[in-house]
């Protein structure tokens, strides 16, 4: 692959003010090129890019720069300075604004001069950046594995105009849809702003020099070819870390105002932690329909959380937790018994492996994530194995600390897209029986009724989701196993029985389905009797379908003594706790002494709502 970098615009009124300016302030800058004008850690902005280029692995030697008769001198010299081979200097011949030639026939010019015949990465040496945060290999290598020319962009900052950039539209593929150059008023919505970073197959220079050769003389800018370019061969978008500023046609006061945006971007990075978490749940009704294209309501709770912590570092350091992923041990019996307990699947290796994901995403979405660094350690207070989502929610809060630490947004990492993602996390990675609920709820927070039926999931691979008032939900109590054995065992092998088209199995996951539209009906109408019968009819029917042997003694256990009580009674997950609802609320504080006297946690539930700001 080979680079050009186009130096050859005339800085007609920047030069001018300065040239005009009395204080001597910019005595200095007066006749310097643009892109040799100091940048924000005061070297030129050309210093910039070359070293970024130059330490590419994707770009061989073969890196040309464009440049007018006018500063053709300033740039040879600059060349003798920083190791760039002066022969690969190429002239356009022009001395003034009046008499440029334009970006694309500066282009066109390199191609022809240098029989250029490879792909080709194409950028402006005038274009600010931080280059701690910019990962020119991320740019190629996506490049490289879409297969199509490559457009990058940035999201636009609230009072940026953009009638005075390139504008793309995307689609869900990534693929541009529209280029606008310095649209219009009311022409698009999008404030997705081009850069002057392109990448460019081998095939495709055929279509420049062409459109070199016919465009007219106000149509000679890059912006101009990738308008013409997104209708005729597939252009793909790649979203940039950080805002990007170019000094073009601008004045003084512009090129200021442009240094103390980069500047502010090199420095503004909070360096102080991130800390996000994310909440056990109970699944009020419908599961374990959720894995089998049912429908479910969950809940999430405040009572317990997982919480993630990510601060700027030097190097990359995951921190393993102190009691769920012990390194040192008192004795090898010690070593035993804990181990005999609490298994060997801490918390670390979600953070891995919700990393290595997260970083793979980025990749494929075309979303270049910045150079950076951190340590990322988590906590936990979910009780483990009773099947509140305990491992999920830690997925989770170090999957929102990533989003944050990279400032990305939701229209990068879309809610839905989330709870994929997290999910993905488990099944694929680390082999975990998982379905969607506790992911879409740990997104989402809050009360999700959520409708995972195979048309909607085919349709647009994720179900749909729908925010129920908390404030209309009764007040639910949760129990749970003091010392649980694995909530994974629960499944059984209704799994196998389901895809083998078993009629009970099949048929029983379209009744969870039926009580879960059922629920929601009484949730919204404040029927909470309703709601407790069926929470009981979604009992009854997993415990026909899975059998006691499977659900377990100590689970029926807690069940017999809520109904007891005259509580609905339900599993909120997969084995290990109950959650329920009592028909007389005078009756709880019975029945949770009952559940204690029988070494059970007893806790009223504390729903966390959606829009509760972050702890």
């Amino acid at each position: 692959m080979k680079c050009v970098i186009l130096v050859a615009g005339h800085a007609t009124r920047l030069e001018a003010e300065l040239r005009a300016d009395t204080s001597g302030k910019y005595a200095s800058l007066v006749g310097i090129p643009k892109a040799l004008l100091p940048g924000p850690d005061g070297r030129p902005i050309l210093d910039q890019w070359w070293a970024a280029v130059n330490t590419a692995s994707h770009i061989s030697s073969d890196v040309y720069l464009v440049t007018n008769a006018e500063k053709y001198k300033h740039y040879e010299r600059w060349a003798t300075a920083n190791g760039f081979p002066r022969q690969n200097i190429i002239n356009d011949g022009t001395t003034s604004s009046t008499g440029g030639i334009g970006a694309i026939a500066d282009l066109d010019l390199a191609i022809r001069s240098r029989s250029i015949d490879d792909d080709l990465l194409v950028v402006s040496g005038d274009m600010l950046f931080n280059p701690k945060s910019f990962d020119l290999d991320g740019v190629l290598q996506y490049f490289k594995a879409r297969g199509g020319e490559l457009s990058c962009y940035y999201a636009m900052h609230p009072g940026e105009d953009s009638t005075s950039r390139g504008i793309l539209e995307l689609n869900e593929d990534h693929q541009v849809t529209n280029f606008f150059e310095k649209p219009k008023p009311g022409t698009t919505t999008s404030r997705l702003a081009s850069v002057v970073l392109y990448c460019f197959k081998r095939e495709t220079l055929g279509l420049i020099r062409k459109f070199a050769e016919d465009a007219a003389t106000t149509r000679r800018s890059l912006g101009h070819l990738m308008e013409a370019l997104v209708k005729q061969t597939p252009v793909y978008g790649m979203k940039l870390p950080d805002h990007f500023g170019l000094i073009g046609a601008v004045g003084v006061k512009e090129y200021h105002q442009c240094l103390q945006a980069a500047q502010a971007e090199r420095s503004g990075r909070s360096v102080g932690p991130i800390v996000r978490r994310a909440y056990a749940r109970v699944g009020l009704m419908g599961n374990p329909s959720d894995g089998f294209f049912g429908k479910t309501i969950s809940l999430a709770i405040r009572n317990y959380w997982a919480q993630a912590t990510i601060t700027p570092n030097d190097t990359l350091v995951l921190e393993p937790h102190p009691l769920n992923d012990p390194t040192e041990f008192g004795s090898l019996a010690d070593l035993c018994g804990i181990s005999k307990k609490e298994g060997y699947q801490g918390g670390l290796r979600l953070m891995q492996a919700t990393c290595k994901k997260f970083f793979e995403f980025c990749s494929e979405r075309g979303i270049a994530i910045a150079r950076r660094n951190f340590r990322l350690k988590y906590d936990t207070n979910i009780p483990r194995q009773v099947g509140l989502a305990g491992s999920s929610a830690i997925c989770t809060a170090v999957l929102k600390c990533l989003v944050a630490f990279f400032n990305l947004t939701q229209e990068d990492f879309p809610l839905p897209v989330q709870a994929n993602f997290v999910l993905s996390v488990e099944t694929q990675e680390l082999g975990i029986n998982a379905g969607l609920q506790d992911r879409v709820i740990q997104a989402y927070n809050g009360c999700v009724y959520m409708d995972f039926s195979k048309e909607i999931m085919d349709a647009q691979g994720y179900g749909h989701y729908e925010q129920l008032p908390v404030s209309k939900l009764p007040q639910f109590w949760l129990g749970y196993l003091a010392d649980p054995s694995d909530s994974g065992k629960i499944h059984s092998n209704i799994r196998q029985r389901y895809n083998s088209g078993e009629e009970a199995v099949v048929s029983g996951m379209q009744q969870f389905a039926a009580f879960t539209d059922a629920a929601r009906a009484a949730i919204l109408s404040g029927q909470h009797n309703t709601l407790a019968d069926l929470m009981d009819k979604n009992f009854d029917l997993r415990r026909q379908l899975y059998g006691d042997e499977c659900l377990g003694e100590a689970n029926l256990k807690m069940v017999a003594i809520a109904r007891k009580h005259n509580s609905a009674v339900k599993f909120p997950g997969s084995g290990g706790a109950v959650v329920g609802l009592c028909r007389n609320s005078e009756s709880m504080r019975a029945l949770q002494e009952e559940f204690e006297a029988n070494n059970f946690v007893f806790v009223k539930v504390i729903p966390r709502g959606q829009d509760e700001p972050h702890e």
